[in-house]
């Protein structure tokens, strides 16, 4: 663990006193209740309405509210509980359908993170987690969110990237990776075979806000003793299905 940064320390703390009475206070309230320094108080107030944390209130002069970043910043993260707790509920019911373990993931950097998780009855299934980090590029639902990106945030993710191998069937050329991407844009549905697990095969879906942007990817992951051209068939129309279900949770309504 590094040390706590005591300027952001103090920063956090005035953005928690908003949280308390009418939502608005003055420098001179900031500085009776956290006992900091008047040019201290001064310095980090003016630095957080110059960036949009903080903002004067109309007309109450030296009287300070909330900002349209902190707004931002809450509205982010109220989008990914929900994002959560509805990927949790459509995950469950996917694997009710197919008796198979089912993920949603979204993406950060070049990795996806895992956000919600059902597993399999079966004794034989996949070993993971909600919360576990993998390369994008060695899972179904990475290749299907970086196959969702735009050309230039793909190429400011991945160019000059040193993609490592999970596996030996694991994607390390960048122009196999870009072909893949293509194929799934194309097709709708990403595929991945022993890419990040040598006994496990998956597929993977999009999954859309209410703008109609890719937020997630929901995945059906297979034991390779269960896996075959039919079943594939069979769990990419499932997988299809399931983000298009979470999608309409989300608020996305689809053109017809």
């Amino acid at each position: 663990m590094g040390r706590l940064v005591p300027a952001v320390t103090r920063a956090l703390d005035i953005l928690e006193l908003f949280l308390e009475g009418d939502g608005t206070l003055s420098a001179p309230d900031v500085i009776r209740k956290l006992q900091l320094p008047r040019t201290t108080v001064h310095e980090l107030i003016t630095t957080l309405a110059a960036r949009s944390y903080l903002a004067p209130v109309p007309g109450q002069p030296g009287r300070y509210r909330l900002g349209v970043r902190s707004y931002q910043l809450g509205s982010r993260y109220a989008e990914q509980l929900d994002l959560a707790a509805e990927g949790r509920q459509v995950a469950r019911e996917v694997a009710e359908t197919c008796d198979e373990t089912v993920h949603v993931a979204i993406l950060e950097g070049t990795d996806v993170i895992y956000i919600a998780k059902v597993d399999s009855t079966h004794a034989v299934r996949m070993v993971s987690a909600a919360g576990r980090r993998l390369p994008a590029h060695c899972t179904s639902v990475g290749k299907m969110l970086l196959a969702s990106l735009s050309e230039s945030e793909l190429a400011a993710r991945i160019d000059g990237h040193e993609f490592i191998a999970m596996t030996p069937d694991s994607i390390t050329d960048p122009e196999v990776l870009h072909a893949e991407l293509a194929g799934i844009r194309e097709h709708g549905v990403a595929v991945e075979h022993r890419e990040s697990n040598p006994d496990v095969s998956c597929v993977a879906a999009p999954v859309r806000d209410r703008a109609g942007r890719v937020v997630a990817a929901l995945s059906i992951s297979v034991p390779m003793i269960r896996w075959s051209d039919e079943r594939e068939a069979e769990l990419s129309q499932l997988a299809v299905k399931g983000a298009s279900a979470l999608s309409v949770r989300l608020g996305h309504r689809p053109r017809p």
